[in-house]
C-alpha cells in the first residue's frame, strides 16, 4: 500500500520536474544564437580586415611618399622620369614592408616572420614557371577580352579611356629604361608578393572550406586589386588578370610563374606606349 502511494506521489511530482528543463533550453538556444552570430560577425571583420589593411596602408604611404617628396623637391622634379621612378619604387617597397610585417609586430605574441611558404615564394622559379607564364598570358587575354565586352554595353565603362602611369613623355633610352625598370621590375614583383602573396595566402589559411576558401579568396583579391587601379576599364583588365593569377598560385603553390606573366603583360603595354607609340 505504502509503495503504491510513493508511486502516485512520484507520477504526480513527474510534470512539474519536466517544466523547469524545458524553460531551461530555450534560453539556451537564444543563447547559441547569439554566440553564433557574434562568431561569424567576428570572422567576417577578420576575414575584410586583410584586404582593407592592404588599401588603407597603400594609400597612407603613396600619399606620404609622394607629399614628402613634393615638398622637398618640388613638382617639376618629381614628374621627372627618374623621379617618378624613384618615388615609384619607394610606395612599393615600404607599403609592402608595412603590410606585411607590421600587423605581425603589433600583435600580443612573440614576432614570427612571415613564412615564404604563406609569400608563395617557397623554392627558386622552375622551368614550368617559366612555360606557364605565356600560355596563362593568352587566357588572361581571352579573359580580359570577354569581360571588356560584357562591361562596354554599359555606359560608365570607357575602353579607350587612357591610364596615367606617371610616365606622360620618355624623350630618350636613358628615361625609357629608367621608367621600364619602375613599371615591368618593381611593380610586378611588389604587387604579386603583397597580392596573390601575402593577402591571397592569408584569406586561403583563415577561410574555411576548400571551394570556398578558393574562390572567396581570388574574388576578394581581384575585386581590391581592380579597385586599386583607379579606373573601370583597366580595373576590368587587371582583375581578369588577377583571377589568372590566383589559379596560376593555386596550381603551382607560387607566385614566380604569376610574377612572369605580370612583368609579360606590363612589358607589352609598356612597348606598345613608349616604343611604338600606340594609343589605346
Amino acid at each position: 500500500m505504502k509503495k503504491t502511494e510513493q508511486n502516485l506521489k512520484n507520477t504526480l511530482k513527474s510534470p512539474k520536474s519536466e517544466t523547469p528543463k524545458a524553460t531551461e533550453k530555450k534560453p539556451n538556444k537564444t543563447l547559441k544564437t547569439e554566440q553564433r552570430f557574434k562568431l561569424s560577425l567576428r570572422f567576417v571583420l577578420e576575414i575584410l580586415a586583410y584586404p582593407v589593411w592592404v588599401y588603407i596602408a597603400t594609400i597612407i604611404v603613396e600619399y606620404t611618399i609622394i607629399f614628402g617628396l613634393y615638398f622637398l623637391i618640388g613638382r617639376a622634379k618629381l614628374t621627372t622620369p627618374a623621379w617618378t621612378t624613384v618615388a615609384n619604387t619607394l610606395v612599393y617597397s615600404i607599403a609592402l614592408i608595412i603590410i606585411i610585417y607590421l600587423p605581425q609586430c603589433l600583435k600580443k605574441s612573440k614576432y614570427k616572420k612571415p613564412s615564404r611558404n604563406l609569400l608563395g615564394l617557397s623554392g627558386l622559379p622552375t622551368w614550368a614557371d617559366m612555360l606557364l607564364a605565356p600560355a596563362c598570358f593568352l587566357a588572361f587575354l581571352i579573359l580580359a577580352g570577354i569581360l571588356e565586352s560584357i562591361f562596354s554595353m554599359f555606359p560608365f565603362f570607357d575602353i579607350s579611356e587612357a591610364q596615367d602611369v606617371g610616365y606622360n613623355l620618355l624623350s630618350n633610352g636613358t628615361e625609357r629604361l629608367v621608367a621600364f625598370f619602375a613599371l615591368v621590375v618593381v611593380a610586378p614583383v611588389a604587387e604579386e608578393v603583397i597580392f596573390r602573396g601575402w593577402l591571397y595566402g592569408n584569406l586561403r589559411k583563415k577561410i574555411p572550406g576548400k571551394k570556398l576558401s578558393l574562390i572567396l579568396s581570388i574574388l576578394i583579391v581581384s575585386v581590391l586589386f581592380g579597385f586599386m587601379h583607379g579606373q573601370w576599364n583597366v580595373g576590368v583588365s587587371v582583375f581578369a588578370m588577377s583571377i589568372i593569377l590566383c589559379l596560376m598560385r593555386e596550381t603551382t603553390g607560387t607566385i614566380y610563374s604569376g610574377i612572369l606573366l605580370h612583368m609579360l603583360k606590363n612589358a607589352v603595354a609598356f612597348a606598345l606606349l613608349y616604343i611604338f607609340n600606340f594609343s589605346f
